[in-house]
């Protein structure tokens, strides 16, 4: 009897089922689970080797910082590690995001490591430069790493105005 799968998944096994039923929506739900906006506007096409951004401003220095997020569903290796790490020089971000559906071997624990720290101007704290997460932690409740006393935003947000000031705006 045939079935439709209704909803997004909830579960590891119902991730592994649209990683193998649509891999594009799976990267595109994998992106969402980390609340990153996706980087190919929700469309198919030749990958770039980043599914998401997450953008962020420090408090202090008000200066863009750029976390990007890649999504593997298939078979992952150090290989994958080492690509995310040129994209991350090739985009500028201070974070990379790696999530999977296996566990990380050690060598690619190892190659995520020496990608080193990120240490913000203004704030204390120090952050993975690369990070790696599986599916099944994302749904265990896992969070990404990186500044949270920070305005995260995707647009700039207007300048405030008083109660006086936006009469002359009309």
């Amino acid at each position: 009897m045939p079935y439709e799968i209704i909803g997004a998944p909830t579960d590891l096994k119902g991730a592994e089922a649209l990683a193998k039923q649509d891999p594009y929506q799976f990267e595109w739900w994998a992106v969402d689970l980390v609340n990153a906006r996706p980087a190919k506007d929700r469309k198919k096409g030749a990958g770039s080797g980043v599914d998401g951004y997450i953008n962020f401003f420090e408090e202090h220095s008000g200066q863009a910082k750029k976390l990007i997020v890649q999504v593997e569903a298939g078979h992952t290796g150090v290989h994958h590690v080492r690509d995310l790490k040129g994209t991350m020089e090739r985009e500028k971000a201070v974070i990379g995001v790696l999530i999977t559906m296996e566990t990380p071997t050690k060598p690619m624990l190892q190659e995520a490591a020496s990608a080193g720290f990120y240490t913000p101007e203004h704030l204390s704290g120090k952050y993975p430069r690369l990070q790696l997460f599986t599916v099944a932690e994302l749904l265990d409740g896992k969070r990404l790493d990186f500044p949270v006393g920070v305005n995260m935003a995707t647009f700039q947000k207007a300048e405030r105005k008083s109660k006086s000031e936006q009469s002359r705006l009309f």
